[in-house]
């Protein structure tokens, strides 16, 4: 039962996730940068600080925490959230071209099977005494192959959608559709966005130990990562102010109380995916498989919901019973990756 809570907490986390995109309709008289950062703000400095925080028991801090911490796992944790960042920027970009559907079922496709995988590599290379390979099991990998394999029966039936329909149709559905620009950009955001579960990896001991609740153990460890991201973000963001002349922008005070609403409730959906993770591995604890795999489960979740809204969005108009029908077999065997470890 605790494991089923467990998986149930993380897809409402990933149904959150999937829908943060929504909000950006709502903003107004704001460049794509402007709305970014600020959004940014919420999601990745202001939120999972307050998330850290329950990770701190009575009479301790996070300073404490982080000072008494190695500081190569915490700068690693930074280093490799910074690369996570490069790949938020580009996944933007990769729904740019294939949209919400099918931009984010490749990134996060690439981004759960890597992230999993890299994870206890990279720990491995620098820590062998911690035997972090060995969490890499055969039903580990298993369940990424068949997250890997519905991703791929997705994105068969993406390509299948921009065969089938007119340049004029593709571009209806997304204004900017290019499905081979969007599938390289898609699969550097995946690569790229992979780095956040490496930085969980090396700061999953930053935290209080026994003192801590398992279910807000990570919480610390993803404060850092998305401090690094937020770096990165910010870098970009502001380049982009400068080069398109957008500095005016948060000086026009009358939309302030709409965008700043909507970014925080973009954040807030946003963050709820790790808050959500967070909180579902406390529940696994019983099953190391899915421990390992959580990240993964999520990823696989995220696409499962953002094709829910791809069909919303009615990004999938016009296209072939045929092309529709694979795209729920890749649904559904990417729900079916969710629990299939657990049997073996």
């Amino acid at each position: 039962m605790e494991i089923f809570l467990g998986l149930i907490i993380i897809a409402i986390g990933a149904f959150c996730q999937s829908s943060c995109y929504v909000p950006i309709n709502k903003i107004k008289d704001w460049s794509w940068e402007t709305y970014w950062i600020i959004q940014g703000v919420f999601a990745w400095l202001v939120l999972p600080l307050l998330g850290a925080l329950l990770a701190v028991p009575a009479g301790h801090s996070l300073c404490e925490l982080f000072t008494a911490t190695q500081s190569f796992n915490i700068w690693m944790t930074i280093f490799f959230g910074v690369l996570w960042g490069v790949g938020g920027l580009t996944f933007g970009l990769s729904m740019r071209y294939l949209g919400v559907a099918l931009g984010q079922s490749l990134a996060l496709g690439t981004c759960a099977g890597l992230g999993t995988i890299l994870g206890p590599i990279l720990l491995n290379a620098f820590f062998p005494e911690l035997n972090a390979l060995e969490s890499l099991t055969t039903a580990v990998l298993i369940g990424v192959i068949v997250t890997l394999a519905g991703i791929a029966i997705i994105g068969i039936a993406g390509n299948m959608k921009a065969d089938s329909l007119s340049e004029e149709e593709n571009r209806e559905a997304v204004k900017d559709f290019n499905f081979s620009k969007g599938l390289a950009i898609a699969l550097l955001a995946g690569l790229m966005s992979g780095c956040f579960n490496v930085g969980l990896e090396f700061g999953k001991g930053i935290n209080f130990g026994y003192l801590t609740n398992p279910m807000f153990r990570t919480l610390p460890a993803t404060l850092l990562v998305t401090l690094g991201g937020f770096v990165t973000n910010a870098i970009y963001c502001f380049y982009q102010n400068q080069k398109n002349h957008t500095w005016g922008d948060y000086k026009k005070t009358a939309v302030w109380g709409n965008n700043l609403l909507f970014c925080l409730l973009a954040g807030a959906l946003w963050y709820s995916q790790f808050f959500g993770l967070s909180l579902g591995k406390g529940f696994l604890t019983e099953s190391p498989t899915l421990t390992t795999l959580a990240f993964c489960i999520l990823m696989a979740l995220n696409v499962v919901f953002s094709n829910v809204w791809g069909i919303i969005l009615k990004e999938w108009k016009g296209c072939s019973r045929r092309t529709i029908a694979v795209l729920i077999v890749g649904i559904v065997v990417l729900i079916i990756s969710c629990f299939l470890p657990q049997l073996i």
